[in-house]
């Protein structure tokens, strides 16, 4: 199995995301450590991981709160003896709308509540990973320079925020033998509600494709179980684009 004996930290664990990777992970062997603030949602994905047989652990951690997340990542280490994958995909604040009809105050405290959850959770994780020389941290999201769609808000902007934030974790992280990976996708179909105003979104993303198709939360899972994996050891400091080609990172 590609992830046998590694530590996993899901933030967002019950979301339909962190779920899909959280499976993977399961799948190919990690403990993983469901991480977010809804119960109900954690112990629901904990329980599918379990009925596969797979390890599970979930934590009601605010990703905003620092000493909240030291604890809990502190607690994950010193009952497994390390963490090997991070990752947060706890969904951005999306405003989807024209940037001139949305208020400043806003979007900034939008993108900072983003920035912030993503720099608290990943100072965690790191702390542990130079110690032990080694470690991925998984971003969810990536930037695409060639976005030419119209009513994005501030989510490509998020979206951007973040992977310059990865970029910079890369330089200083990278030579304690930590990779930093993003997943840049140009959305996962399934994770739309299934109803008629939707049907335009999603036939949206499978246009955009030259393959005329659209990753799925099997596919999101299935790629970042092997990027975390040794398997994927040579990718590093980069984006690794799931998204059929839709995305030109």
């Amino acid at each position: 199995m590609l992830l046998e004996n590694k530590t996993a930290v899901i933030y967002g664990g019950g979301g339909s995301i962190g779920g899909a990777m959280a499976d993977a992970f399961a799948a190919e062997g990690a403990r993983v450590f469901l991480a977010g603030r809804t119960p109900d949602r954690l112990e629901a994905v904990a329980a599918r991981i379990r009925d596969a047989g797979g390890q599970v652990e979930t934590a009601v951690v605010d990703a905003l709160d620092a000493a909240a997340v030291n604890d809990h990542v502190d607690a994950v280490v010193e009952k497994t003896g390390g963490v090997d994958v991070s990752v947060n995909v706890i969904t951005m604040e999306g405003l989807f709308q024209p940037l001139a009809d949305i208020p400043a105050d806003a979007f900034t405290a939008a993108i900072g509540r983003t920035l912030t959850t993503q720099l608290v959770t990943t100072k965690a994780a790191a702390r542990h990973m130079v110690q032990q020389q080694s470690g991925v941290l998984l971003f969810f999201g990536g930037s695409d320079p060639a976005n030419a769609t119209a009513g994005m808000g501030n989510v490509q902007v998020g979206f951007d925020a973040v992977e310059s934030l990865r970029r910079q974790w890369a330089v200083e992280l990278a030579p304690s033998g930590v990779r930093t990976v993003t997943l840049l996708t140009g959305g996962v179909v399934d994770t739309f509600p299934d109803v008629p105003e939707m049907e335009g979104a999603r036939q949206g993303i499978i246009d955009a494709s030259p393959l005329k198709r659209a990753a799925t939360l099997a596919d999101v899972g299935a790629v970042a179980a092997f990027v975390a994996s040794e398997k994927g050891r040579s990718i590093a400091s980069t984006q690794v684009n799931i998204s059929f080609g839709a995305c030109h990172g």
